[in-house]
């Protein structure tokens, strides 16, 4: 019996694709860039502001401009030297052609040119230019300017001189292609800025200044800003702590090269009851830590309790203080430069080099123990800080336990609040947390039973920002939200670590009134979420829903808006309908003024529905901004929110 050959089913050699260039990048852009999204746009940025810093780092550049224009594409200069422009003798192109068109091309594979890099996979500029509609690419060197212009990564004629000059340094101006980055080409000022502010502090001396010529101020300027500091990591951990009252007058700074590594660190006590530690190496955020953080850790464990044995303040201790302890209340920065790091996988967020761990701890050791016998009163009170850290420990363990035998893992039920889904596959089940009894009722109404639950919360949540730990687990709507989400806090590597085995939905989403209160319990959620269930952040698992603002409707034709400008279009096209009706517009104040028809049209239905989802783009600055938000000065909150006002619209 013979079989029918589907020829579809064929492989042969002439099913094999051979990428050519740069076609590999745009086949598969996030494998290079992470995604196409907002955040994926946004690195197309750091890749070419990370070759100006490599220069700087490299010591021949101290000024770096980055402008986004008006039409949204990007210009960034450096007074570096300039990528060269001569012929390459094995390529027989131009270097300039070959750094911005070939992968895995350019001077960071040379120790002598850079002796440390962010970029380290050699595709930063070309991906950029691959991914772009149009890229210049300008360079003054060797008293000449030369350029040399690209469509989607391809060269539009050979590099040329343009003319002469007596500066030196590189101009690179593109537009990201929309075809690429479906969802949006529009940039963030602030998420730049954010980006750029931290490159400042990681790099002392260098100056970056980021213009938006879309936005012209009152004096008739662009918005513009300056990142320049001489402090480093020291003013660093003052910017992060800038809303927290500190323990300590000044932060413990240390910088020096300890077995050939240079390291770089700043820590701070304050008030608070978190840990706030943010690592780096050669500027690349290691938010998953690695063996620069356990050397920290070790280093600053061991010469505390040293130095509290040896005063004797532990002598009336009666429990074991554990490494957590000494961490409590603390914001640190460490930053090491290593000439070739090892990062586990290709996102980079995570270091291996065995050799840091040693270089990290000696370096902690020398100067915290110098600065513990120099200042005997700051160090008494870092240690009753430590002191009164275990004290809460003990109680905040007793009340986690108590949560979690409550919990769905007890076998004791789940919140009687809780309305729940009837489908048990976390990955499709949804749960809603709502604000108030009534907006829950009227979505246990709306929803779709099969996998959307719901769980009212009565008013706001504590503020975890200035709470002690055990004072969290004892909350009856925090005790809610474990139980309901099934999740556990405590393993056996990490006494604070979450356990998501038993998660049991995988879209978790905030909705809340949209007005000013609204807003307010969404930021406790969500610093609730950032302090203590970040994991569900990083995992994609967090989303705010967008409830409309207004209804406009005219006889039986209606439009949902969440905007005043979409509110104004719907009245001009209502009107233009051609009857006699007037147009009535419904402010909605609160979600119990929808009913659930409503409810489930603009804010429950998979298909109609707007999600924003949480993400944590600079785990340093969303620090910095929840502890800012949750503090208690007004002014830096009420600055924050009139800045980023513009940026609270819908993503579809």
């Amino acid at each position: 019996m013979s079989e029918e050959k589907d020829p579809k089913s064929n492989y042969s050699a002439d099913n094999i694709q051979v990428l050519e260039g740069l076609e590999a990048v745009r086949k598969r852009p996030s494998m290079y860039i992470g995604d196409t999204g907002i955040k994926g746009l946004h690195h197309l940025v750091y890749e070419v502001v990370d070759n100006s810093i490599d220069e700087a780092l490299a010591g021949h550049a101290d000024t770096i401009y980055v402008n986004i224009l008006k039409d949204n594409s990007i210009r960034v200069e450096d007074n570096g030297r300039g990528i060269p422009t001569g012929i390459n003798t094995k390529e027989q192109k131009s270097a300039l052609e070959i750094v911005m068109t070939v992968l895995h091309a350019g001077g960071k594979f040379d120790k002598d040119t850079y002796k440390v890099s962010g970029g380290l996979h050699g595709v930063g500029v070309s991906c950029v230019n691959a991914l772009s509609t149009h890229l210049k690419a300008e360079v003054h060197r060797e008293g000449k300017i030369w350029v040399q212009e690209y469509n989607i990564g391809k060269p539009l004629y050979e590099v040329k001189s343009i003319g002469d000059t007596d500066k030196l340094g590189t101009i690179i101006t593109f537009t990201p292609d929309p075809t690429i980055f479906t969802q949006t080409t529009e940039y963030r000022y602030d998420t730049l800025a954010s980006r750029l502010r931290e490159l400042s502090f990681l790099n002392k001396g260098i100056k970056l200044t980021l213009t938006d010529e879309r936005e012209t101020l009152e004096n008739g300027e662009f918005l513009s800003e300056l990142f320049h500091s001489e402090g480093g990591l020291k003013e660093f951990v003052q910017f992060l702590d800038g809303t927290r009252p500190s323990l300590i007058p000044e932060p413990i700074y240390v910088e020096g090269i300890k077995n050939g590594i240079p390291v770089e660190l700043a820590l701070q006590y304050n008030d608070s009851y978190s840990e706030n530690v943010h690592s780096y190496v050669n500027n690349i955020n290691t938010h998953e830590g690695g063996t620069h953080i356990a050397g920290f850790r070790r280093g600053l464990t061991r010469t505390l309790k040293a130095y509290a044995d040896k005063s004797g303040l532990l002598k009336n201790v009666k429990f074991e203080i554990t490494g957590d302890d000494f961490r409590e209340g603390l914001t640190a920065v460490i930053s090491v430069k290593v000439q070739e790091p090892q990062f586990e996988g290709q996102t980079k967020t995570k270091l291996g080099n065995s050799e840091v761990m040693g270089a990290v701890d000696i370096a902690v050791g020398e100067a915290l123990g110098i600065y513990l016998e120099e200042y005997p009163k700051e160090a008494r009170m870092i240690v009753n800080k430590v002191i009164l850290a275990a004290t809460a420990r003990a109680a905040a363990r007793k009340a986690r336990e108590m949560v979690q035998r409550k919990s769905v893992m007890g076998g004791s039920g789940l919140p009687g609040k809780l309305a729940d889904c009837s489908d048990s596959d976390p990955e499709k089940c949804e749960l809603y947390l709502v604000e108030g009894d009534s907006a829950g009722g009227t979505a246990k109404q709306g929803r779709d039973r099969n996998f959307q639950a719901i769980l009212p919360l009565k008013g706001k949540i504590l503020n975890v920002e200035k709470a002690m730990e055990h004072k969290i687990y004892e909350n009856d709507e925090i005790k809610n939200m474990f139980t309901a989400l099934g999740v556990s806090i405590g393993t056996e590597e990490d006494d604070k670590a979450l356990n998501l085995a038993k998660l049991r939905y995988h879209k978790i989403v905030i909705m809340t009134d949209a007005d000013i209160d609204g807003s307010h319990i969404t930021t406790l959620i969500l610093t609730f979420f950032f302090r203590y269930m970040k994991a569900l952040i990083e995992a994609g698992y967090v989303y705010i829903a967008a409830p409309p603002l207004y209804q406009v409707k005219k006889g039986k034709e209606f439009e949902y808006c969440w905007n005043d400008k979409q509110r104004d279009d719907a009245v001009q096209r209502l009107k233009g309908a051609g009857k006699e009706e007037s147009v009535h517009i419904q402010r909605y104040k609160g979600l119990g003024e929808m009913n659930a028809e409503q409810l489930w049209d603009t804010t429950l239905n998979p298909a109609t529905r707007t999600l924003m989802q949480a993400t944590i783009e600079n785990a340093a600055e969303c620090d910095h901004t929840f502890s800012m938000l949750m503090g208690d000065e007004v002014a830096p909150r009420r600055d924050f929110i009139e800045r980023n006002a513009k940026y609270a619209k819908i993503d579809a």
